[in-house]
């Protein structure tokens, strides 16, 4: 089932910091909307899961839409049944894949006892 792919800016700015784009693209939307538009279309069970990753803390309503390019990466989205729309919030590096994350949990961890 195809499903209409939005990104935010925040998730733009994440998959900027820690993947770049591929093509060397000033906006990284358009890829972004295809990985996840690809993998979504490749389904479930593999790449898209109610279940957040290991480490992560879920959101209740998210979908978790990994990528079948870099499988440790993690597309964290909401999805709308009614209106086949996904919306990608952010993504998130998964630990144990082929490649540790490029930003290591130490750092977010900290980003986030220091927001509180």
């Amino acid at each position: 089932m195809s499903v209409l792919v939005v990104v935010t800016d925040h998730a733009v700015e994440r998959f900027r910091q820690r993947i770049g784009g591929r093509a060397g693209e000033v906006d990284v939307r358009p890829e972004i909307v295809g990985r996840v538009a690809r993998a979504w279309d490749h389904g479930p069970p593999s790449r898209v899961d109610e279940e957040p990753p290991a480490g992560a803390t879920g959101a209740r309503g998210s979908v978790y839409v990994r990528d079948l390019v870099d499988r440790s990466l993690v597309f964290v989205c909401r999805y709308d049944r009614s209106s086949s729309e996904v919306v990608v919030v952010t993504l998130w590096e998964a630990e144990g894949g082929a490649a540790p994350p490029r930003v290591g949990r130490r750092w977010t961890d900290s980003l986030r006892r220091g927001s509180g």
